[in-house]
């Protein structure tokens, strides 16, 4: 389900005032569902990426549809700008640096392969979000990661790692399941 133009900008404009709530009240803009429209309240998984000079600066997300996409947008905005481990909260000096976008995932599927190199033959670059689990460990890199990592079987030596397996890593209990987003900003 694609978005109209206007919803997508009351997407980000949700994003970037729960962030600037954030830095004025270290909590995450409350949404109310009746001040928007059905199409932003249905459940939906989103990822908020944030960028600054073109780095990565915080990125945040779900790959389940746990509540209204609205809501899901401001906390995951938050999230990103303030709790993402690999970088200290954001500040006021950098909150207009900022690049945000929004990935609104649709709900994923099984990927049927019988073997890693049919597995490598069934990706869709710049297409498929890819999740891989294996027994407890698991990690997940949304299509704009292609951008980086263009060649499928590095694509998936990385997702590999990200979920904390070795690049070589291959068992017949690996899963994969796929999505794709819909990007915003």
């Amino acid at each position: 389900m694609s978005l109209n133009k206007e919803h997508q900008q009351q997407l980000l404009n949700v994003a970037k005032s729960s962030i600037q709530h954030g830095l004025q009240t270290g909590r995450p803009l409350t949404i109310n569902l009746a001040d928007f429209p059905t199409a932003l309240t249905e459940h939906r998984a989103t990822f908020v990426t944030l960028q600054k000079n073109h780095q990565l600066r915080g990125c945040i997300g779900m790959l389940e549809a746990v509540r209204p996409l609205v809501e899901d947008i401001a906390e995951n905005a938050f999230l990103a700008a303030f709790k993402d481990p690999r970088f200290m909260p954001l500040t006021e000096d950098e909150f207009g640096e900022l690049e945000i976008h929004l990935s609104i995932l649709t709900p994923a599927e099984a990927v049927s392969f019988t073997s890693e190199q049919d597995l490598i033959t069934r990706l869709q670059p710049g297409i498929d979000g890819l999740i891989l689990e294996e027994g407890r460990k698991r990690g997940t890199f949304l299509p704009s990661v292609w951008e980086q990592l263009p060649e499928p079987e590095e694509f998936l030596q990385h997702l590999k790692q990200k979920a904390g397996l070795a690049p070589n890593y291959w068992s017949k209990n690996i899963k994969i399941y796929r999505y794709r987003t819909e990007m915003i900003g």
